[in-house]
């Protein structure tokens, strides 16, 4: 990973609790996959929450940006279903028929316009994806999760989308 996993999280806003095996065994049994050793390994130091912010660089454009996709924040998993959060990977099911998007996904982060996803369509150890259903970008942006950390960079290394459109 080329952040430092002391250097990922900023903020547990939602106060999701710390995680424990059980809580890993029932997401893997509720989504039916096997989420990504160094996933879980991110949760076991904050159990989602917001990031540092952070981009990947994208070699096609998204309608996030030209050069990039954004990691602002990374799902956690919460099972008390009472617990108030935005960020929860077992929201995938009902936000996978909310907004018409492809089976087989594990949703880390979005806000239903746009997802970033391990997707498990093509094997049981996910690839990370781009999809934004409404404009049909449905695009790989890592080959895995462990892929996809490696390419994190800081929001600082890419334009300000401002500045794109200005030409700046």
């Amino acid at each position: 990973m080329a952040i430092a996993p002391d250097q990922f999280w900023r903020s547990n806003y939602y106060d999701h609790p710390p995680l424990t095996d059980e809580m890993v065994a029932e997401a893997e049994r509720q989504l039916g996959v096997r989420l990504p050793a160094e996933y879980v390994a991110l949760l076991r130091i904050q159990n989602g929450g917001y990031t540092h912010g952070f981009g990947h660089p994208m070699s096609c454009p998204t309608i996030w940006a030209a050069d990039h996709v954004p990691l602002d924040s990374l799902s956690g998993i919460v099972l008390e279903p009472d617990h108030r959060t935005a960020l929860n990977i077992l929201r995938t099911a009902y936000m996978t028929r909310e907004w018409g998007l492809p089976p087989r996904q594990a949703l880390l982060t979005g806000d239903g316009h746009w997802w970033i996803s391990l997707d498990y369509r093509a094997s049981d150890v996910p690839s990370v994806a781009w999809l934004a259903v409404d404009h049909e970008q449905d695009f790989q942006v890592a080959p895995t999760f462990a892929a996809f950390l490696d390419g994190l960079l800081p929001d600082s290394a890419f334009a300000d989308d401002e500045d794109v459109e200005l030409g700046r």
